[in-house]
């Protein structure tokens, strides 16, 4: 069943399983990648996705809880947006695992209007809080949730010596 949900000129179409599976691929290597980016050894970013894919998913399948969209702007696809309940019941609280939008729809406002599209989402299915990590190089995205009020909860900072 597709479900669709919009936000001014925003849509969140939940991907099929077969492009699921296909942006898993890309999505773990970018990811890999970030961790590498902010200075996690390619041991220990091997590690950390590993973990994560264990903790999400039961085998290929996504454990319950997880909603993964394709994002349109106009009918196109402009970036993908990955959801998830942390079934913690008293809190009420939701993660943002990933949200993207492709290079060529960068500078748009799309990324907030997507987040905004998320929140709506999130706030129909009983949230009180959103969560999300951003990484210390990515100075776009940590703007952009200031800008939306999304409170630092902590700071992980390294000083590299090679």
């Amino acid at each position: 069943m597709c479900r669709l949900y919009i936000v001014r000129m925003i849509q969140l179409i939940e991907k099929s399983p077969s492009d699921l599976k296909d942006w898993l691929v890309e999505m773990w290597a970018g990811y890999r990648t970030d961790l590498l980016d902010a200075g996690t050894t390619p041991e220990d970013a091997d590690r950390n996705v590993e973990r994560n894919r264990e903790v999400l998913f039961n085998g290929d399948e996504p454990v319950e809880g997880q909603y993964f969209f394709d994002v349109l702007s106009d009918g196109t696809i402009v970036g993908s947006l990955w959801l998830a309940d942390k079934k913690n019941p008293e809190a009420k609280d939701w993660y943002i695992y990933d949200i993207v939008v492709n290079e060529g729809f960068r500078g748009q406002g799309l990324g907030r209007l997507t987040m905004e599209a998320g929140e709506e989402f999130v706030k129909s299915h009983g949230a009180l809080r959103m969560g999300l990590n951003v990484f210390g190089p990515n100075a776009v995205a940590r703007a952009l949730y200031e800008s939306m009020n999304y409170q630092v909860m902590a700071v992980s900072m390294f000083k590299d010596f090679s």
